[in-house]
């Protein structure tokens, strides 16, 4: 790949990281710090979109008005399983099955460095790439999607200007 490709590329890449911004704007978790979006692309088109929030049917932290992480003083990185909230790339994920879109070599575009429970998931949809924004305390993730051969980028959104 040429310079000039390599500049389209990155150009794509960060308007792909600004929607995963955007997005992460709408979810449903009582906590700021976990405004989490993200975006799954392919051949630049936009496939689908995802961000934090309760599953369908269930109330969300803002509508009950506390956090339970926050509650229960669940760290961080730990014990995902305890929350309310889908994360972001789970509903991205979710999202395409549901509407029958194809995901397998598509590029996560995300706000965070996904969590291992995430990864498995990226692994196994078949999306090939991941460009995130902001790390998250998960280095069993970063083992899993380099074990997988998923690329992994950090990218500061300020590149490329």
């Amino acid at each position: 790949m040429d310079n000039i490709d390599a500049m389209k590329n990155t150009k794509w890449d960060q308007r792909f990281l600004k929607m995963a911004f955007a997005v992460a704007e709408w979810p449903s978790c009582f906590q700021p710090n976990r405004q989490v979006g993200a975006v799954i692309a392919k051949n630049k088109r936009i496939l689908t979109t995802g961000y934090n929030g309760a599953s369908s049917g269930i109330v969300s932290c803002k509508e009950k008005g506390e956090c339970l992480r926050r509650k229960l003083n669940i760290p961080s990185g730990t014990q995902h399983e305890i929350c309310y909230a889908t994360h972001a790339e789970q509903n991205a994920i979710i999202q395409a099955a549901r509407m029958g879109i194809s995901i397998d070599g598509a590029t996560l575009y995300c706000t965070h460095q996904p969590c291992t429970i995430c990864a498995k998931m990226i692994i196994n949809s078949g999306i090939k790439r991941i460009v995130y924004a902001c790390g998250y305390p998960d280095d069993f993730s970063l083992k899993l999607i380099g074990e997988a051969g998923v690329a992994l980028e950090q990218m500061d959104l300020e590149e490329g200007k």
